[in-house]
């Protein structure tokens, strides 16, 4: 898949400071402990007591509420990956809804791959089948064949129903469809990207040569980006462990560089090299990162995209604690408790703490699916059977399942509980709708969709968002 950008739409104007961690401790992060200094706060930080609820110690046989349908994906083709996958973080399969109505379901062919002689990449090409299926009989409505050439996520939802699509250098953007059409390319392989709960930006990290020169049409390369042209995003920070100077590596040698960029017109906003890919939550405002303090204390700081910053809390944590936009106005902190386990924190970016929920520590590896509205959001982990560590670690046969917990953002509720089998350690086998009202969970040889009642207005909806500082 060969894509381009359009030229002369990249604008780059700041060096990025990297006091973020990486996109696998993200997923690795555990949850965390609440932070006394938030008790002290002024009374209208106060509005909603922490609620925590541990997880149950067993895997459920069933959903906690019955599937209002379910679609067998069987006849559709796909066949359930072996164990022996678990714990390799493959992406074999993405389920997202395009509408209220409409799923996209796709999923890796097994098969084997033709290569060309002295082909060593051609190891990892994959075929992906995509198919849209209309709810609520499943009929497919369109379907298609693509070719990627990793192992790790290709697919990311968008908006009213399109999609980017990753592949090697670049990204492609469909819809319903299912015709891609190039959007951006980048200077090497593109690895990893994240969008904001708008869409409006993305944050892409990718693998590229030190020396490198942008040709027409692609992502400004990290070399010749002109941050110290432009301080208007204010002053990066000089204490980044993980940032590299241009010149450092041998001619060919390759870096990992991180962008953030608008999404529709590719203009490009903060970039760095770095050691190893980052995990860099954002939303229309800025970025956050975490600053360690004393001890077991970590600050979470947004950085507005405008220049200052602003710490919006504190939490405690045995390990680097993961940070996610939920919406515009809610982050969701993931840590590690000092005894074990795990624990999610919400928060409002005005700084109050919203509520917070325990998990066991047999739960591992989270992943986080929100709704586009950010009302609605799915926590699943795998169901292990002992507690893991560097001296007691894990293989596929102590997985006992997975678990899909879907929480209301506003308070914390749990709006379903389910299994999801078979267990994908790399996610894409759970969805929510637009409207966060429908859960679709890939379970039991079907596609099984829960329509859950309206949940409660999200806390954010009350807050201004601070568009100028």
């Amino acid at each position: 898949m060969k894509i381009s950008l359009r030229a002369g739409l990249l604008v780059a104007v700041a060096v990025l400071p990297l006091c973020v961690f990486s996109a696998q401790q993200a997923q690795d992060s555990v949850p965390l402990a609440p932070d006394p200094s938030l008790a002290a706060q002024s009374p209208e930080h106060q509005t909603r007591k922490a609620k925590e609820r541990p997880l149950p110690g067993r895997m459920p046989d069933k959903p906690s509420l019955p599937p209002t349908y379910s679609i067998p994906v069987g006849a559709l083709g796909f066949s359930a990956p072996g164990p022996h996958y678990l714990g390799a973080r493959n992406s074999l399969a993405s389920l997202d809804f395009l509408d209220e109505n409409r799923l996209l379901f796709t999923f890796r062919v097994p098969g084997l791959m033709r290569r060309e002689a002295g082909d060593s990449a051609g190891s990892d090409e994959r075929k992906i089948r995509a198919e849209v299926l209309t709810l609520p009989l499943g009929t497919v409505e369109a379907e298609a064949l693509w070719t990627v050439h990793d192992r790790v996520r290709y697919l990311w939802m968008l908006k009213d129903g399109h999609f980017l699509l990753r592949d090697r250098d670049g990204l492609a953007q469909s819809d319903a469809t299912l015709v891609l059409k190039p959007l951006l390319q980048f200077p090497g392989p593109l690895l990893w990207l994240e969008l904001d709960p708008t869409g409006q930006y993305l944050v892409t990290n990718s693998r590229e040569p030190v020396a490198a020169v942008s040709k027409a049409g692609e992502a400004d390369s990290a070399s010749n980006h002109p941050s110290d042209q432009d301080q208007s995003l204010g002053t990066p920070s000089t204490a980044s462990a993980n940032l590299l100077v241009d010149g450092q590596k041998p001619d060919g040698a390759t870096d990992l560089v991180v962008r953030i960029l608008r999404r529709e017109s590719g203009k490009v906003m903060l970039v760095s090299r770095t050691r190893t890919t980052v995990h860099l939550p954002i939303n229309a405002d800025g970025y956050l990162e975490g600053l360690r303090g004393n001890g077991q204390l970590w600050m979470l700081n947004l950085n507005y995209f405008s220049g200052g910053s602003k710490i919006l809390g504190r939490v405690d944590s045995a390990c680097s604690p993961a940070f996610d936009f939920v919406s515009q106005q809610e982050v969701l902190v993931t840590a590690c408790a000092a005894g074990g386990g795990r624990k999610l924190v919400a928060m409002a970016t005005d700084g109050r703490r919203l509520w917070e929920d325990s998990t066991s520590p047999l739960a591992v590896w989270p992943l986080l699916v929100r709704s586009p509205d950010g009302s609605r959001l799915a926590q699943e982990t795998l169901a292990v059977d002992h507690p893991v560590n560097a001296y007691s670690p894990i293989d596929w046969q102590d997985v006992k399942g997975q678990l899909v917990r879907v929480f209301d953002a506003a308070d914390g509720k749990v709006a379903l509980e389910a299994p999801a089998n078979p267990a994908l350690d790399a996610g894409g086998n759970v969805a929510i709708s637009p409207s966060g009202r429908r859960v679709a969970v890939l379970n039991a040889g079907a596609i099984q969709i829960f329509d859950l009642p309206a949940p409660p207005a999200l806390a954010g909806d009350r807050i201004e968002t601070q568009t100028t500082h």
